[in-house]
């Protein structure tokens, strides 16, 4: 079975987020975009870390029920961030993703600038096209 490329299935719409955004700016960037995580780049592009909702949720309860000071992203981001480029292979990535790894990657260039990010759906919307066509042939 042919598969779409990374490049083809990759979204290149994620939140913009910086280290020294507050974390619950982050957190409202991720909501608005739908985004259960996203990269955080600097002011170049290059990709730094990571943040997903907990870490947001984290911060959101220390400020509003424990009136503790708002967070920096860089203050609670993941530094070691698992990433794709646009070479990898979306089946194999689809395997790594059925393990403990994240539903969410960066997808960088040989640079560490982040192009797009891939999740587990994206991917799924592709087996899902696979899926109907082989049943259209079927048919």
């Amino acid at each position: 079975m042919d598969s779409a490329s990374i490049n083809e299935l990759m979204s290149t719409r994620f939140a913009k987020i910086t280290p020294d955004m507050p974390v619950v700016e982050a957190s409202s960037n991720l909501i608005k975009l739908d985004m259960i995580g996203s990269p955080v780049t600097d002011e170049a592009g290059m990709l730094v870390g990571w943040i997903s909702e907990r870490e947001c949720l984290q911060a959101a309860l220390q400020v509003v029920y424990h009136n503790q000071r708002v967070a920096t992203v860089k203050d609670l981001m993941q530094s070691e961030v698992l990433t794709v480029s646009l070479e990898s292979d979306v089946l194999s990535l689809a395997q790594q993703m059925l393990n403990a790894k994240p539903k969410i990657y960066p997808v960088v260039d040989a640079d560490n600038k982040v192009l797009g990010v891939i999740s587990r759906r994206h991917i799924l919307n592709m087996l899902d096209d696979k899926l109907a066509e082989l049943s259209r042939k079927a048919s």
